[in-house]
């Protein structure tokens, strides 16, 4: 008589089962950890986030910020451009304006400096009590120059301190109120609502 066949071994032993349930356990608490850690993962898309504004930010801004604006349409662009009312205007006088530049269709908003009565490059300098302290020298640029430009430049907009534009070969002062300074300070933090910088 032939001698039956032995069993064969089963491939999912015990030990097997219970190491994958211990691997499977493991995976979805590693998983449920890292989810709390999702709030700054890196953009892949090779979009620059930086000038990328949310509709809440611009609606908010919109009914509720614009108000301190003039606003000026560029159709050609599609495009709006807001100048704080309270900034310095003048026909004659070299000034420097800074605008935030809406995009709707990229959904993104921009900062600029717009030179007044004068062009472009700019030089600009800067001191406290007297004292010259750091001068500038800004070409005309994309959104991302006009963003460092006045990232450098914020740390003088406090009372105390003296910034001049170069026209020709005179020296005039700008933004020297408190009214002009307060009002590029408001578009600056205005722009970083936008933007949620």
């Amino acid at each position: 008589m032939p001698k039956a066949r032995q069993k064969k071994d089963a491939v999912f032993t015990p030990e097997l089962i219970r190491i994958l349930k211990i691997f499977g356990i493991f995976s979805i608490a590693f998983v449920v950890l890292l989810s709390f850690f999702d709030s700054k993962r890196a953009s892949n898309s090779g979009k620059d986030l930086a000038f990328r504004m949310s509709s809440s930010s611009r609606i908010f801004f919109l009914n509720l910020k614009a108000i301190h604006y003039d606003r000026a349409i560029r159709a050609d662009a599609g495009m709006t451009l807001f100048r704080h009312a309270d900034r310095e205007k003048s026909d004659s006088r070299p000034l420097l304006d800074v605008l935030i530049i809406l995009n709707p269709t990229k959904d993104e908003a921009y900062l600029y400096l717009e030179p007044i009565n004068t062009s472009w490059p700019i030089a600009l300098r800067v001191g406290r009590e007297g004292k010259l302290e750091k001068e500038f020298l800004f070409e005309n640029g994309n959104k991302s120059d006009f963003l460092d430009y006045l990232s450098q430049l914020e740390p003088w907009l406090d009372p105390e301190s003296k910034i001049e534009l170069k026209s020709g070969e005179d020296w005039n002062p700008i933004w020297n109120t408190a009214k002009e300074r307060n009002a590029i300070l408001e578009t600056l933090e205005d722009f970083a609502r936008l933007t949620e910088n």
